[in-house]
């Protein structure tokens, strides 16, 4: 009976025995992970396909990220070529190229991150040695050479990373910049001097245009004028040619009447309730006014003296 309980209990811890065997032997691996089957440290081989692997129980697997991974390092102070100091906070984008090689040189991604954070840490401040303050920080966009700035640090820090670290460094960019306080102030001063400078520019070229526009509107005012002026006084003399053709031809059909009619509009311009004329008795001006109209009485009348009568001195 003992021995039937002992070979029952031997059985079911064998069962398990090799259950737990069997279940270390199987791994899996995912679409996103390399997976590195190791024998006591030393890796032997690298599975990259997604699936369902077997190993033997005393191998080990380490697991390693294959997609693009985003590294932030910590900002740090720099000098530009101007002697400005500068605290840049940056990002690396990076993936392991060769996992192999990877874990035998690096061995884990927060190793990766120390050693990339060095790498890039001294080629920002290689690069940033060789350009001015307002390569980072200018009101005008063709001064701005932060993107040839992050190209070329990527570009130098690409070589080493796949050499000694087998890592593919996708990107570096500087996604902040912060001034210390000391050179807050210049870097105000000059962008608001830059500012002032754009707006008398284009005051300057407001004026310009104005005078360009006043000399314009001046010039055609001026010929506007000048011909409704000779248009006017060529009318004006057809006008005066005119009249003058009209009292001619009143003046030959019947020159006493038209004598008449020429003293009546002086009396017109000259006479009313409140005028009182002086004049001597044997005046022409007043012939008609005392004996009345008769052929005889406007005779003598001369034409130029009736032509003159609006200029005689009337005392009112």
């Amino acid at each position: 009976m003992e021995k039937n309980v002992a070979k029952k209990i031997f059985t079911i811890f064998s069962i398990i025995f090799i259950a737990a065997l069997f279940l270390l032997s199987l791994f899996s691996v995912d679409e996103t992970q390399y997976k590195i089957v190791t024998f006591f440290g030393k890796p032997t081989k690298v599975v990259s396909e997604p699936g369902l692997y077997f190993k033997s129980p005393l191998h080990t697997t380490i697991t390693l990220d294959k997609r693009l991974l985003l590294y932030n390092p910590t900002p740090s102070e720099f000098l530009t070529r101007d002697k400005k100091n500068v605290v840049v906070d940056n990002f690396i984008c990076w993936k392991i190229i060769d996992p192999l090689d990877f874990y035998v040189t690096v061995n884990n991604t927060p190793k990766a991150e120390a050693y990339l954070s060095d790498l890039v840490y001294s080629q920002v401040s290689a690069v940033l040695g060789e350009y001015d303050l307002s390569s980072l920080i200018s009101t005008k966009p063709g001064e701005m050479k932060i993107d040839e700035i992050s190209k070329k640090i990527r570009q130098n820090c690409q070589e080493r990373a796949e050499k000694d670290y087998s890592i593919q460094i996708a990107s570096v960019k500087l996604k902040q910049l912060i001034l210390p306080q000391q050179n807050k102030q210049s870097v105000f001063d000059r962008m608001r001097a830059e500012r002032e400078r754009i707006a008398k520019q284009y005051r300057a070229e407001g004026q310009e245009e104005a005078m360009k526009i006043r000399a314009v509107t001046d010039k055609d005012c001026k010929t506007i004028l000048s011909e409704a002026s000779c248009k006017a006084e060529i009318i004006k003399g057809h006008g005066d040619a005119e009249a003058i053709k009209i009292y001619g031809d009143a003046y030959g059909k019947d020159m006493n009447f038209y004598k008449f009619l020429r003293t009546l509009q002086a009396y017109r311009k000259f006479l009313n309730e409140k005028t009182t004329v002086v004049l001597s008795s044997d005046s022409e001006l007043l012939r008609l006014l005392t004996n009345g109209y008769s052929n005889n009485s406007l005779k003598s009348v001369n034409l130029d003296e009736q032509d003159g009568l609006d200029d005689k001195l009337v005392k009112k």
